[in-house]
């Protein structure tokens, strides 16, 4: 009988900590608002969510693929392409949809990144981050595999990455309808079709 009496008020205790941390957390986030940064509270319970979230067989498991300047550049293309959206192409995550996600996309060049096992990042690409902005990628196919392996090399990489690779990237980056017409604009004006709309545009 004692026992069930500890495990019923461990049990209370526990519910009410997880309802004040949750007041706590709403507090400071004005609500549910994704506008507000979280913050220190909710912070150290993600990590502690995700650091407990992932198999510990995750961890131990180790990049099959070696690091070669074509796995680089297979992964750079893939980053800029499906990834840069939400992180940047250097990982710092400052766009606009990086921004304001909540959480915020982090700055995968610093070390609560960089620490984490090549198994562990490869399960966070793979299977995504519940009440994140992160998805998951997998489809369950050894080739979507071999890509999430070829991006944990990539996300290594990133505090390395030189201006000659971002200005490569940010030809691969997904372009939006505005994007598209100017390019297309500049084109036409390099191949002499725009010339008389210029001239007309300083006429004016």
């Amino acid at each position: 009988m004692n026992r069930l009496a500890w495990f019923i008020s461990g049990a209370i205790f526990a519910c009410l900590l997880a309802v004040a941390a949750g007041a706590i957390i709403l507090r400071d986030a004005r609500g549910f608002s994704a506008s507000q940064p979280p913050g220190a509270l909710e912070r150290w319970i993600a990590r502690r969510a995700r650091s407990a979230a992932l198999p510990s067989d995750a961890r131990t498991r180790a990049n099959p693929l070696q690091n070669t300047p074509e796995v680089l550049a297979e992964a750079r293309a893939h980053w800029a392409d499906h990834c840069a959206t939400c992180h940047a192409n250097d990982g710092s995550g400052e766009t606009l949809f990086g921004k304001h996600t909540s959480p915020p996309a982090p700055d995968m060049r610093l070390p609560a990144t960089q620490r984490l096992t090549d198994g562990e990042l490869f399960y966070v690409i793979q299977n995504g981050i519940r009440l994140t902005a992160m998805p998951a990628w997998s489809s369950g196919s050894s080739h979507d595999a071999e890509d999430s392996w070829k991006l944990v090399h990539f996300i290594r990489h990133l505090p390395q990455l030189t201006l000659e690779e971002k200005q490569e990237m940010q030809k691969l980056n997904p372009k939006g309808p505005d994007d598209l017409k100017e390019e297309e604009e500049e084109k036409k004006f390099l191949q002499g079709e725009g010339e008389a709309d210029v001239h007309e545009h300083h006429h004016h």
